[in-house]
């Protein structure tokens, strides 16, 4: 409609905001999704630093956030794909992109019409920028293996591990 192709009785102004408001959304909802992330990111390096090996080979926070963008095991890939997710890695990188930027979901006042409009350029360079803060080792899915649950798929699991604990 923004572009004459097909016909409106909104004004154009209207037609803008709209895509404006539906953008925020999606810089929002990637946020969350980097928040997510974030966390996760942070469980794996206390991990890794409990571990002498790993210690020692320089795995950092970049070093987990490679290996969920750019080479997540097949069985996270697989499921994700069953959720419907088509391009994981674009989504990914790009929360972490604006989670590394963003402490809190940033309100729609605070960010520019050329920032929402092209907020996908920039959070791909904010994720270029996050990977090349910190000097990191590279790791894969052949060495770190990890599993990627839902809510309620989360809470099942650990449902069903505490009625084990009590029959044991």
């Amino acid at each position: 409609m923004l572009q004459g192709l097909l016909p409106s009785d909104v004004e154009e102004d209207e037609l803008q905001r709209r895509v404006l408001l539906g953008r925020h959304g999606e810089v929002r909802m990637l946020f969350f999704v980097g928040k997510d992330i974030f966390r996760w990111i942070e469980q794996c390096q206390e991990v890794a630093e409990r571990n002498e090996e790993l210690r020692s080979q320089n795995i950092g926070p970049q070093s987990f956030a490679a290996l969920l963008v750019d080479s997540p095991p097949k069985c996270v890939s697989e499921k994700l794909e069953r959720w419907g997710v088509s391009d994981q890695r674009t989504i990914f990188s790009r929360a972490i992109g604006l989670r590394s930027a963003f402490e809190e979901p940033p309100p729609l006042e605070l960010l520019s019409t050329a920032f929402l409009t092209n907020y996908y350029r920039y959070s791909d360079k904010l994720y270029a920028c996050y990977q090349q803060l910190v000097p990191s080792a590279a790791i894969t899915s052949e060495n770190f293996q990890f599993e990627l649950y839902g809510s309620e798929e989360y809470s099942q699991k650990l449902e069903a591990e505490f009625e084990q604990e009590d029959q044991d």
